[in-house]
């Protein structure tokens, strides 16, 4: 974490100068804007992990609104897979929910004893992250906990931003033909009772709906949710509670003989913890609400799920009855198929106003994230005048892929979880079908199998043999590094934030050292000084020279062999007001430890690489270090040059 570059200020380093002329006021107290660049309907993680990142940018309005007449407190979902968790790091605060959460190392599985079935016993245990997947754990938290820890960056970024609680999305218009806020959006203010008061409008030049599965914004632009149901009635609850189970704080995957299935994942603190309960078949015409269910019906089942152990529950802290549905909507924006070659998107849905399914493969916060932080620093690009607007096309190609991969993989997932004994087709090999299913799907429960298809802004994967561990479309995989100056062990990816920024991490060939003569000069001369650069091409002249691409780079002698002052100066930049110098963009490996980050990510020894890594941390290219034209030619394809900015 580095501050201080513009001159000091004692308190909280979280705590960001406000923007230029705005002062400590937050923007809630300044009233309800009649026109923003963003307009974000709806608070949970999708809508909330949009504010962040766009609350990093003084030069961006943008505005979150919410029905609720506050913050969440308590419920819905709470798995954060390892991805998640990796992106929180990008935002600051991912050590904060690794204190507090659960984390989930093991899971056990549970099945009936064959010699006396109407008993459970376990059959095995599965490691829930596979060795080097991810630095980071499976964690379990409150959804509010996360959407504070949000709320907490949003408030303390440059803009101070908060939600307008209270407002509910009523009406999107869209006047294609208008490129001054072309979106008006009609709000109504809700009352403490849930209805309706007086109506406002605020235009806007972005909308983005993050509200939910009846959203009003996919509606209004023509959007339907497509798919099925199972018919299957679930029950969920996080209570405290005495149980005789010995497997009460580990994440426990349960089948029954004939009582139905039960998943137990252990929440924070300790003693806290969530169940699964499958209850009821539902007929062809029936909603899960006309079965009445109560709390005491789940925990009954539950109980009978359990034989021969019981659990004797003290507190329910939420619950709710939930029908297994999979559904996916026909595109993530405003813009026809067949208008793609000369329309750019206005409005945008994310989380679950576009894809839905069950909650039981813990993907739904998670993935809810991953689409707004696809989105979000396009939406920067766009509003700032880095990038051309047809950039946003890419949201909706790229997250639609995934969330259909989600669908399809859930439902399976789904299938075999609700299907009695011997009916599934996963049924009679040695390892119980639950077990065998959950070790295959560990890369895709992890968030890890997304993988972006090529286009303007992922490469074609030619150049894959120079670092065959970092897969181009997938996120950068990070490993342990010694950072030179200071000789600090840390984890490479690390040094990437949230803040809109491309990075290049130049992997130096054998016996490179830096100096004069060497590939990583060489490619320092060209980015610093080269016409053709992609650094001095788009790069404002009143900016850092990092302000837009980040170069790091990465050496294979230990520390004590290299010398910070022959480097070359584009990783010794003078930053800042004062001209101060950042030390921390050279690493080396980490050899004390063993943990060589070549070998761990197939790093070409002899030749080195660049890895070129987008600010949402996706592998865009690989190339060679002395790839200059083509590196030059692909961030022509992101970026306008500057007198077009």
């Amino acid at each position: 974490m580095q501050y201080y570059l513009d001159g000091f200020t004692p308190g909280d380093p979280d705590v960001k100068p406000p923007a230029s002329g705005l002062d400590r006021n937050t923007s809630k107290a300044r009233g309800i804007p009649q026109e923003v660049d963003v307009l974000i309907a709806g608070c949970g993680p999708a809508g909330l992990c949009l504010a962040a990142q766009l609350a990093g940018f003084p030069q961006i309005s943008t505005m979150i609104v919410d029905p609720k007449q506050g913050p969440m407190e308590k419920g819905q979902a709470d798995g954060v897979n390892v991805r998640s968790m990796e992106m929180f790091q990008a935002f600051g605060f991912a050590e904060k929910v690794k204190r507090e959460a659960y984390w989930v190392n093991q899971t056990a599985f549970w099945k009936p004893n064959p010699a006396r079935p109407d008993h459970i016993q376990r059959v095995g245990i599965a490691q829930d992250v596979a060795d080097d997947q991810s630095e980071m754990p499976h964690t379990i938290l409150n959804q509010a906990r996360v959407h504070q820890l949000f709320l907490d960056v949003m408030k303390n970024a440059p803009t101070r931003l908060e939600p307008h609680y209270g407002l509910r999305v009523q009406n999107v218009a869209i006047e294609p033909d208008n490129s001054d806020h072309p979106v008006t959006v009609t709000l109504d203010k809700v009352t403490e009772d849930g209805s309706a008061g007086k109506t406002v409008t605020v235009r806007a030049n972005y909308v983005v709906g993050c509200d939910g599965a009846r959203s009003t914004v996919r509606r209004a632009i023509g959007g339907k949710l497509h798919g099925d149901a199972a018919h299957q009635a679930w029950g969920v609850m996080d209570i405290l509670a005495n149980s005789d189970f010995p497997d009460l704080r580990r994440k426990c995957l349960i089948q029954s003989a004939k009582e139905g299935n039960l998943l137990i994942i252990p929440r924070e603190g300790g003693f806290l913890f969530r169940m699964y309960v499958e209850l009821d078949k539902l007929n062809p015409d029936e909603r899960v609400s006309n079965r009445n269910i109560v709390a005491a019906d789940i925990i009954a089942a539950a109980n009978r799920i359990m034989s021969p152990y019981t659990i004797d529950v003290k507190e329910v802290v939420w619950w709710s009855v939930y029908e297994i549905g999979h559904r996916l909507t026909d595109k993530f924006d405003d813009v026809p198929a067949d208008q793609i070659a000369h329309r750019t998107p206005r409005v945008f849905t994310a989380g679950d106003a576009c894809h839905t399914h069950s909650p039981k493969a813990g993907q739904g916060m998670n993935v809810s994230m991953g689409d707004t932080f696809n989105l979000g620093w396009k939406l920067a690009h766009v509003l700032t005048g880095r990038s051309d607007p047809e950039l946003l096309h890419s949201y909706s190609a790229e997250r639609r892929l995934e969330a259909k991969r989600l669908i399809e993989t859930d439902h399976k997932w789904a299938r075999i979880m609700s299907a009695p004994p011997g009916q599934s087709e996963l049924d009679g090999s040695e390892m119980p079908r639950f077990q065998k299913q959950f070790i295959e799907n560990l890369e895709f429960t992890g968030g890890l199998a997304v993988r972006y298809e090529p286009s303007r802004i992922i490469a074609k994967a030619a150049q894959q043999p120079l670092a065959t561990g970092q897969i181009v479309g997938k996120r950068f995989h990070s490993a342990p590094v010694l950072r030179l100056a200071d000789a600090k062990p840390m984890q490479l990816g690390h040094a990437a934030e949230a803040d809109g920024r491309w990075r290049i991490y130049a992997f130096a060939g054998q016996d490179d050292d830096g100096t004069a003569g060497g590939a990583i000069h060489r490619l320092c001369a060209y980015l610093d000084s080269d016409p053709a650069s992609p650094v001095r091409r788009y790069t404002r002249a009143d900016e850092d020279l990092d302000a837009l691409i980040d170069l790091r780079a990465i050496f294979q002698q230990d520390f004590k062999a290299l010398n910070f002052g022959d480097m070359p100066s584009l990783l010794r930049p003078a930053k800042g007001r004062y001209g101060l110098r950042d030390f921390e963009k050279i690493f080396c490996t980490d050899l004390k430890l063993g943990q060589d980050i070549y070998t761990m990510r197939g790093i070409d020894r002899r030749r080195g690489c660049m890895i070129v890594v987008r600010p949402d941390q996706y592998v865009a290219h690989i190339l060679p270090l002395d790839g200059f034209a083509a590196l030059s030619n692909f961030f022509d394809g992101v970026f306008k040059p500057q007198d077009e900015q």
